[in-house]
């Protein structure tokens, strides 16, 4: 599928803090805890979880959420299909909703049970 436009500022104007919960609710569904979220995204965005909280308690959209984020550097390496987009296919002029997705597939990941030196990408040396 093709990422548009509007697709991508919907995504942008989203409410971070009110997917969070979607989230953490999925996930413990899965045996997997608020902690484990939470790491999964410090890895990929560098939020601790004082920022976290901040953004969730200032209702950050995510185009504020990923503004503020430092993405990991080996984030180009989660690839895959999330809600039938393949990442690596997403246009670099959608870099916010390919972030959104990226990070929904390391939650996809978590969700099902795999362990978490996979879920945090490394560089193979």
């Amino acid at each position: 599928m093709k990422v548009t436009v509007e697709k991508n500022e919907k995504v942008a104007n989203m409410i971070f803090a009110s997917i969070y919960p979607l989230y953490l609710n999925r996930l413990e569904k899965n045996g997997r805890t608020k902690e484990e979220l939470n790491q999964v995204i410090k890895w990929f965005t560098g939020f601790d979880q004082d920022s976290l909280q901040a953004l969730i308690e200032e209702k950050a959209t995510f185009r504020t959420f990923f503004q503020k984020a430092k993405i990991n550097p080996n984030a180009h390496l989660i690839k895959g299909v999330v809600c039938g987009y393949r990442i690596e296919e997403i246009e670099d002029e959608f870099e916010l909703y390919k972030q959104c997705r990226r990070m929904e597939k390391l939650i996809d990941e978590l969700a099902k049970g795999r362990k978490m030196e996979k879920i945090l990408r490394e560089e193979k040396k």
